[in-house]
C-alpha cells in the first residue's frame, strides 16, 4: 500500500486534493477543524462550504475554470452538477446541497479517513495545507513561522 497522504482543511480545495489522491489509490487522512472550531465566515459543519458565492464561475471548456470542472467530473466527483442552480454560462450551486454532497462523497470514500479536530501543528511529513483564508489562528502562526 502507498504511503498515507495528509490533507489539512476540508474546504473545496482540501476535498478536491483528498479526492484526487484517493482516486489515484493513495490513502488520505483529511483533517478538518469543524465542527469543533469555526472562523467567523463558517456557518455549517459540512465540507466544501462556499462562504462567499455560490458561483463556481464559468462552465465553458474554453477556459481554465471550465476545464477544471470537467476534470473533476471525469474523476467522479460530480457535486456541482448534482446541485446546480440556473446561472447562465456560469456554474452555480445550492450551497447547502453542494456541501452535503461533497461531505457524503468524501466521508464515504474507502481511502479517505476524516479526522475532526483543529490542526495546530504542521505535519512533519509532506502534506497539502488547504486552509486558505479561513486558516485558524494557531495554524496560521505555524505557517507564518516557516523559513522563507
Amino acid at each position: 500500500m502507498m504511503e498515507r497522504a495528509i490533507v489539512i482543511g476540508a474546504g473545496l480545495a482540501g476535498c478536491e486534493a483528498a479526492w484526487q489522491l484517493a482516486w489515484r489509490g493513495v490513502p488520505v487522512t483529511l483533517h478538518e477543524m469543524k465542527p469543533h472550531a469555526f472562523t467567523p465566515a463558517h456557518h455549517s459543519a459540512g465540507f466544501a462550504e462556499l462562504v462567499c458565492s455560490n458561483s463556481l464561475r464559468s462552465d465553458q471548456l474554453t477556459n481554465a475554470v471550465g476545464l477544471l470542472k470537467e476534470e473533476m467530473r471525469q474523476l467522479g466527483l460530480k457535486a456541482a452538477d448534482a446541485t446546480r442552480v440556473p446561472a447562465g454560462g456560469a456554474l452555480a450551486v445550492d450551497r447547502e446541497k453542494f456541501s452535503d454532497y461533497v461531505t457524503q462523497a468524501v466521508r464515504s470514500h474507502p481511502l479517505i479517513e476524516v479526522v475532526l479536530r483543529e490542526a495546530d501543528e504542521l505535519p512533519q511529513t509532506n502534506a497539502v495545507i488547504a486552509t486558505g483564508p479561513l486558516t485558524s489562528d494557531k495554524l496560521a502562526e505555524k505557517i507564518a513561522a516557516l523559513p522563507g
